[in-house]
């Protein structure tokens, strides 16, 4: 015995059709839109380090191009790694998909430390890049890109 369809009032399933209508041409324009690469290097925002932003995985990574001062990593927790050339060195691991950045980790070779960060476009040529303790407490940089 088949049972009979219930039969929808027509403004409920025109919201209905609106609604699906409205849900896949939101989803059509995230697709069709596409993210701006962040592949290139960027100036930070003291002016005492360049980073070289590249693809890594579903995101981006971040190795230290260019550093003023000593340029090596005196502050790392290693000893081993106080001696080793900053230049080279990945600060950044950002892997991780989230609204309109990326998620990951951030080192801090000024004091050693490795933070939770996210890395977000600003605008064609700028990106904000924050490292966090506890989620809350986050220190924010705005570096430019110079090639």
């Amino acid at each position: 015995m088949t049972m009979p369809r219930p039969i929808l009032p027509r403004h409920l399933a025109r919201h209905m059709l609106a609604a699906a209508l409205l849900s896949a041409a939101s989803g059509t324009g995230a697709v069709a839109q596409k993210a701006a690469d962040l592949s290139g290097v960027w100036q930070t925002e003291t002016a005492g380090s360049t980073v070289r932003i590249a693809r890594c995985g579903g995101g981006y990574c971040g190795t230290i191009a260019a550093t003023a001062g000593s340029g090596v990593d005196a502050q790392n927790p290693d000893p081993a790694l106080r001696s080793r050339k900053l230049v080279g060195v990945q600060i950044m691991q950002a892997g991780t998909p989230n609204g309109a950045g990326f998620e990951g980790s951030l080192y801090n070779p000024n004091d050693g430390k490795t933070y939770a960060g996210s890395l977000t476009p600003k605008g064609p040529d700028t990106v904000e890049v924050a490292g966090c303790v506890l989620s809350v407490l986050c220190k924010r940089q705005t570096w430019r890109r110079i090639r």
